[in-house]
């Protein structure tokens, strides 16, 4: 992550179509690393796209992105995956559904 954008990322959903693997969830967001977007742009952008996220665990998740190139953010049911993954593509972050 770059400490001040001077470009802009074109938003970016990647479908992933997968197997279940009984856990009880059918879907997770994961989030990859850009080097477009300050910290408190992508922290901004979990609290405001991710039910129940706080700045704390938003910055880890940052800095695991930043770190080691990609997280999962979110982990549920997928019309809500799908509706977090386009929320944070909008904000020019490169997601995926998996």
């Amino acid at each position: 992550m770059a400490k001040s954008p001077s470009t802009y990322a074109t938003p970016e959903t990647i479908e992933e179509q997968g197997t279940s693997t009984g856990e009880g969830l059918e879907a997770k967001v994961v989030v990859y690393n850009c080097n477009c977007h300050t910290y408190q742009q992508v922290i901004q952008l979990f609290c405001e796209a991710i039910p129940g996220m706080t700045p704390g665990k938003a910055f880890e998740l940052a800095w695991k992105i930043d770190h080691q190139g990609s997280a999962v953010v979110f982990e549920g049911d997928r019309a809500t995956a799908e509706q977090i993954a386009k929320r944070l593509a909008t904000g020019g972050l490169r997601v995926a559904v998996q």
